[in-house]
């Protein structure tokens, strides 16, 4: 009989053996971790619970959302007149040279309107007839002919002169100078007044694109 029999038992139950039997079961450590993890995760809720309450009534949600708002307001610039040049870019009527074309049945409205394009500061170049290819064939009040170079530029400065005309490059063209063909429509040049107003738009300074930006939220 083993030494850790108790006195007066024997039998079934003589425990044999050196060492002392377990008294509790494997299985109930298990449960004891599980529960002490879920005490755990509950506190935690229970904290982060709390802290949302205290942002809540300090306000401080109220800053995480103004700070949220401020930074998804976005930049916008209005749009520009892409189309119209610096005042630096447009010359003078002092230095274009205008070729005036007739295309029309009428006699001497080359001549006559050269004349009046000259007291209003243009160089004149070439007076006549239009060649075949504009002869009887420009429908409107005329059209502004030049190179590449001169669409908003001379172009521009000589379209104040003559209200609706169209304006027209030629890549292949040579030089600085821009023609001026005269269509069926045409009665007069833009009064002087009218086209002084317009040639000061456009050789007035444009505002900086940045000064025209907004910002929306």
């Amino acid at each position: 009989m083993s030494m850790l029999t108790p006195q007066g038992m024997g039998g079934k139950y003589r425990i044999t053996g050196n060492k002392y039997p377990r008294m509790r079961p494997h299985r109930r450590r298990g449960r004891l971790v599980v529960l002490t993890v879920a005490c755990a995760a509950a506190l935690g809720v229970a904290g982060w619970g709390t802290l949302q309450l205290i942002d809540v009534f300090t306000g401080g949600g109220r800053t995480a959302s103004a700070a949220g708002t401020k930074s998804h307001c976005a930049t916008k610039a209005s749009p520009s007149a892409g189309a119209t040049p610096p005042a630096a870019a447009v010359p003078p009527p002092n230095r274009i040279t205008v070729n005036v074309f007739n295309a029309t049945p009428r006699s001497g409205l080359a001549k006559k309107t050269a004349d009046e394009l000259k007291k209003r500061g243009f160089r004149i170049g070439e007076v006549g007839n239009a060649s075949k290819e504009y002869d009887k064939k420009v429908a409107g009040t005329g059209v502004l002919l030049g190179p590449a170079s001169a669409q908003n530029t001379a172009l521009r400065v000589l379209g104040t002169q003559l209200a609706g005309a169209e304006r027209r490059t030629d890549a292949a063209r040579k030089g600085d100078a821009v023609d001026l063909v005269i269509g069926t429509g045409f009665k007069n040049l833009t009064s002087q007044a009218a086209a002084d107003k317009a040639l000061t738009a456009l050789t007035a300074p444009q505002p900086a694109p940045s000064g025209n930006s907004k910002k929306s939220c």
